[in-house]
């Protein structure tokens, strides 16, 4: 297996060099589930599981291993799986806030070059949503798109593809139909070999039927959406990587219910770049848009420039991000005093059985 071929390159070949010397190989993470890992390296594809020390030393869920993540692993050939010693450094990651806990953070994607942010045009567009989604994408570092799917049960594509190009700016916008297979070659034409790019979206919007047509084959499984209210059904439960006869590496993840930031400030800035430059014409540098004097955003939501939901947005989206922000820095502090205290106790422990 040329690893060359799965995104291998000297951003990762610097930091491998030290397991390199201690007889570890290198290895991508290709599928992520509760019971391990699928990893592809120079001998194929194995079963994998970290170690006990790992386990042990890793400060948090967000440092084991996720998909797209590059290792340093001990291959057992013979058994067909690997060991995981260590995560390599990530060039770029997708994080949310982990759903339905405290705050922690869950990396969805790690290495990725691109991020689809998957919509349907046969139910109402939620613009909302969509920001939410670009905020964290250009937070990842990675380059994102919007990909509107199911065109052939939308009256009025242009209409709805104007409404999102009104809140992604210039990222690019491409619209497709799984049924009538529309946009699916152009889309497929801006994959690149070796390059990865993960699909994102809620459940029902044809991310795994799209892959299916960009790889040729009904390589994943798929399920029709209820004829009642359009809403999608899960057929993805684990994440995945898969290798596009193009080389291109595509990542299918299962529907998300639920997105909250977890770093998400540049990324606000970025989603929101017209906001920003509508706010450098504002009479106060720290303007809020809300009642102040010489406010150029309010200026241009009075003229119907600018919309006031998407104000309304950011602001919500800000809060969230300084919510988070407050709730990271007590948690990283609960963690320091718990390594000191059980550095303390190791070292008392080891003072006591010396002194036996």
């Amino acid at each position: 297996m040329d690893l060359n071929q799965l995104g291998w390159d000297a951003f990762f070949a610097g930091p491998f060099q030290p397991f390199r010397e201690a007889g570890l190989a290198p290895a991508r993470v290709v599928t992520e589930h509760r019971g391990g890992y699928r990893v592809v390296c120079a001998e194929g594809e194995l079963a994998a599981e970290v170690t006990g020390r790992f386990r042990f030393d890793a400060p948090s869920p967000a440092h084991f291993p996720a998909i797209g993540d590059w290792l340093a692993v001990e291959v057992f050939a013979s058994e067909q799986k690997a060991m995981i010693h260590a995560v390599l450094p990530r060039r770029t990651k997708f994080s949310r806030t982990e759903a339905g806990g405290g705050p922690a953070e869950q990396v969805l994607a790690a290495n990725i070059d691109g991020v689809f942010i998957v919509a349907a045009l046969g139910v109402d567009i939620n613009p909302r949503r969509i920001e939410r989604f670009l905020a964290l994408a250009w937070e990842s570092g990675a380059q994102p798109a919007v990909v509107l799917t199911k065109s052939d049960l939308c009256d009025d594509v242009p209409a709805a593809v104007r409404a999102v190009t009104a809140i992604a700016g210039e990222i690019p916008v491409h619209v497709v139909s799984n049924v009538t297979r529309k946009g699916i070659k152009a889309l497929r034409s801006s994959l690149r070999p070796a390059n990865t790019v993960v699909l994102l979206g809620p459940s029902g919007v044809g991310k795994s039927t799209l892959i299916n047509h960009l790889y040729g084959d009904d390589f994943l499984p798929t399920l029709p959406v209820r004829e009642s209210d359009q809403k999608g059904r899960h057929t993805t439960t684990e994440r995945q990587m898969l290798q596009l006869p193009s080389g291109a590496l595509i990542i299918d993840t299962p529907g998300l219910r639920e997105l909250q930031l977890w770093e998400g400030e540049s990324g606000i800035e970025d989603a929101f770049a017209d906001l920003a430059a509508l706010a450098v014409g504002c009479r106060f540098t720290n303007c809020r848009h809300e009642a102040e004097p010489g406010c150029a955003v309010r200026a241009a939501i009075t003229t119907g420039k600018f919309d006031s939901a998407r104000l309304a947005s950011h602001r919500k989206l800000q809060l969230e991000a300084e919510h988070f922000a407050s709730h990271k820095q007590r948690a990283q502090a609960d963690q320091r005093r718990r390594l000191k205290s059980a550095g303390h106790t190791s070292r008392s422990a080891l003072k006591a059985k010396g002194r036996r």
